[in-house]
């Protein structure tokens, strides 16, 4: 028979697993990774409705995707184009990018996985007699570890050719020239601190669900324990 436990320890690491999968699957898929040196219309381009000369604007370099001004010959009434800029694993502009690509989407599946199963942890906390808080937590610092290698790596590529016609002839590995870095890039940081702090969290998520309180009111048959 299921017994539904819920803590507010058990509740807060569940939320924290899910925010943090969704918020570094969002971040590794943005463009906004690099804000390039701003940029302006060139002559040969249409001016912007008022006749007058268009603002200059910034475009935006992700991993494997960019955002750049919409040149006014597409038939679609948007200010930027993003899209992905590579249309395989190979066209990834540096080979650093590609291993930073290869650490993260490993990061993310492993905590997506952890994201759904920490749904079930309400109704099942063992399996194979071995704590599910427990693995999950692990898996989440093994997560974390492939986050840091795909973060350590990423700055290493911005001296490729695809970074230097964003940020510059001064961008080289580790230094980003006349770009500054984007929200995905601290999304991405902080999601790899919420990740370690999950993996502490999980710790505590285990002592809540099997404390003695919630072990006596399973001996007296409740189904529904709902501890603060």
């Amino acid at each position: 028979m299921c017994h539904v436990i819920v803590t507010c320890r058990s509740m807060l690491w569940t939320l924290l697993s899910i925010v943090v999968a969704f918020a570094e699957l969002i971040a590794f898929m943005s463009a906004d990774w690099l804000i390039g040196k701003a940029k302006t219309r060139s002559y040969a381009e249409p001016d912007n409705q008022t006749g007058g000369p268009s603002e200059p604007y910034h475009p935006t370099l992700g991993i494997y995707a960019r955002c750049i001004r919409n040149p006014g010959m597409q038939p679609i009434q948007r200010e930027t184009l993003c899209g992905p800029y590579a249309e395989n694993f190979s066209e990834i502009a540096s080979g650093f990018w590609q291993a930073t690509a290869i650490f993260l989407a490993v990061g993310i599946f492993i905590l997506c996985v952890v994201a759904l199963v920490s749904v079930f942890t309400m109704c099942v906390q063992s399996i194979m007699k071995k704590s599910i808080f427990n693995v999950c937590g692990l898996l989440q610092g093994i997560a974390g570890l492939f986050l840091i290698l795909g973060l350590i790596l990423y700055p290493a590529g911005w001296g490729c050719q695809k970074a230097i016609g964003y940020c510059g002839h001064y961008a080289s590995a580790y230094k980003p020239g006349d770009c500054s870095l984007g929200w995905a890039f601290y999304t991405a940081i902080g999601g790899t601190v919420l990740t370690f702090i999950c993996a502490v969290f999980s710790a505590q998520a285990e002592i809540a669900t099997s404390s003695d309180k919630v072990q006596e009111e399973i001996e007296e048959g409740k189904n529904l324990i709902c501890l603060l």
